[in-house]
């Protein structure tokens, strides 16, 4: 499966790094390729237009804009499934996230979504999570049933990703396996018949 990876604080002391890494390795563990959609690499200015705004508009102003979402398009139109991995703002999601996010839509469609959130606290980034699981579904990547939540990240993981505790290298299997079943469910279907494409004439 081909799987994208969208990592959404852009602070400057972040622990999402730590995160992001982990989920790439655990996905690159179970045959997928995974590949890391950072929005402070991308410095994405605030949602104007979206892609299919943007696409076949050859207004000058938005060429670097363009430059830099054509491969996110690429890669979404690929993907079998996303993973979401959100800090937690003020009980929220990272504006910069949801920015991210908002960018597309069409290129979500009929693909599962899956959760990693994470805090410097005891509570693992989940209320973020919450307001998340609203959005992805709305934009056409409804959430799987799990979460995996990463309460005291700087604890559980290391700069590299690496699990620093029992439970984050013994017990998330049971997420992984579910995002799994889903993506290859929701890919059986897409194959059978993909909503988003019309049937041909005749």
């Amino acid at each position: 499966m081909i799987v994208a990876v969208l990592q959404g604080s852009v602070r400057r002391d972040r622990m999402g790094d730590r995160a992001a890494k982990w989920v790439v390795s655990q996905l690159e563990k179970r045959g997928h390729e995974a590949v890391l959609v950072d929005a402070a690499a991308l410095e994405l200015p605030l949602l104007d237009r979206m892609w299919k705004e943007l696409k076949d508009d050859s207004d000058p102003q938005f060429a670097g804009l363009r430059e830099k979402l054509q491969p996110l398009a690429s890669l979404y139109e690929r993907a079998d499934g996303f993973v979401v991995v959100s800090a937690e703002y003020n009980h929220s999601a990272p504006p910069a996230l949801t920015n991210l996010i908002d960018y597309f839509l069409e290129e979500y469609f009929y693909r599962p979504s899956a959760i990693v959130c994470y805090s410097a606290g005891p509570y693992g980034g989940v209320r973020a999570a919450m307001q998340l699981r609203a959005l992805l579904t709305e934009v056409g990547m409804p959430t799987i049933p799990s979460l995996q939540p990463i309460p005291l990240i700087g604890q559980a993981l290391s700069a590299d990703g690496t699990p620093l505790t029992q439970s984050m290298a013994e017990k998330t299997g049971k997420f992984f396996d579910e995002f799994d079943w889903y993506m290859s469910a929701l890919k059986d279907a897409r194959a059978r018949n993909d909503p988003r494409r019309a049937p041909a004439a005749g």
